[in-house]
């Protein structure tokens, strides 16, 4: 695989020029306001997990920043791995916290997205339109299902998940349409999945520190 191919994967893409994409690359600036605002949100508040989740929503800002303006295979690699990192810290942090599994189950049922993410990115693959949304579909479906599953134990939390979800499923619909609607549209929808999916992923942080505030005992 040669890593410095170049990728013209966004409608807003027409040359390989640095600033070739201005809209998708200034808009990864959501990413570090989100890490920001959830930075000083979770001061002293003693969440390591929460606070991991905010340096990794940051990487994600900078990695998705080099793939939108370098648009080689390389820099994709490092707009894709923070991501998956993040989904997995939120899925370990949930196992430990949400259902207060030990450490070693809580990693264990962590690992099982891999074979979750497996079987179904092919079947999202099944649907017209959907392209290379596919990969990420798997995920508001996860969030919803731990919603569900929450709902009487953590009826707040579940709440925040489901809202974070619905949150995904329109950042991806902003993703999926950008190609489709390039001829209407010439600078494109993918500017709009940054924005949306900043906000997601500060939300979802804002989740876990609610969840966890919560659950301490409260001071007399």
């Amino acid at each position: 695989m040669e890593l410095n191919a170049r990728i013209f994967g966004y409608c807003e893409r027409i040359d390989a020029a640095f600033w070739g994409e201005p809209l998708n690359a200034v808009t990864n600036a959501a990413f570090l306001v989100a890490a920001i605002v959830m930075a000083r949100r979770l001061r002293d508040a003693g969440l390591p997990l929460a606070t991991g989740m905010v340096w990794v929503l940051a990487a994600i800002g900078v990695g998705s920043f080099l793939f939108h303006t370098l648009a080689t295979r390389w820099a994709a690699i490092a707009d894709v791995v923070p991501i998956l990192l993040f989904i997995l810290l939120y899925i370990h942090a949930a196992n430990l916290h949400f259902w207060r599994l030990s450490p070693w189950r809580a990693l264990a049922l962590t690992a099982l997205f891999f074979p979750y993410a497996a079987a179904t990115v092919p079947l999202f693959g099944l649907i017209p339109g959907l392209g290379g949304s596919a990969g990420y579909a798997p995920v508001p479906l996860l969030i919803a299902l731990y919603a569900l599953l929450l709902r009487r134990r953590h009826p707040d939390t579940a709440r925040g998940l489901a809202i974070g979800a619905g949150l995904l499923v329109v950042s991806l619909t902003a993703r999926t349409v950008d190609g489709p609607l390039c001829a209407t549209v010439p600078f494109g929808t993918h500017f709009l999945w940054h924005l949306l999916n900043a906000t997601m992923l500060g939300w979802m942080i804002e989740v876990y520190r609610r969840h966890m505030l919560a659950a301490r005992p409260a001071r007399r």
